[in-house]
C-alpha cells in the first residue's frame, strides 16, 4: 500500500458524516493500521500528503480542507504557499482563475 493511499484512507477516516467519500470502502484502514504504515517518513512529509489529499478531496475548496484538517483557512494557506514555493503541484479551488487578484491594501 502506498503513502498516499494510507493519507487517502486517513482523509476519509476524518471526514465529517455527510460527506461524499472519494476513496473506496475496500481502502479504508483502522486508524491502528495507518500508524504502521506511516512509519519512516516525516511529520512533514506525511503533514504535507495528508493537507494535499485533503484540498483533493474538497476539490479545491480550501474553507472546507481547513475545516477537515482543524486549520484555520490562514494556516492552510501559509501551507499552500510554502508548498507552492517548493515547486509542489497543489489542487486548484473550483472557480480559481489564473489570474492574480488585485488587492486593496494600503501601503
Amino acid at each position: 500500500m502506498t503513502q498516499e493511499t494510507v493519507v487517502q484512507s486517513a482523509v476519509q477516516l476524518t471526514a465529517q458524516p455527510g460527506m461524499h467519500s472519494a476513496v473506496p470502502a475496500a481502502h479504508l484502514l483502522a486508524r491502528h493500521e495507518i500508524v504502521p504504515l506511516l512509519i519512516g517518513s516525516t511529520v512533514e512529509e506525511i503533514e504535507r500528503e495528508l493537507v494535499l489529499q485533503t484540498l483533493a478531496h474538497c476539490d479545491g475548496n480550501r474553507t472546507h480542507a481547513a475545516r477537515v484538517l482543524g486549520l484555520s483557512v490562514r494556516t492552510l494557506r501559509n501551507k499552500i504557499r510554502l508548498y507552492t514555493a517548493e515547486g509542489i503541484k497543489v489542487s486548484p479551488s473550483k472557480g480559481a482563475s489564473t489570474s492574480a487578484r488585485p488587492t486593496n491594501r494600503m501601503s
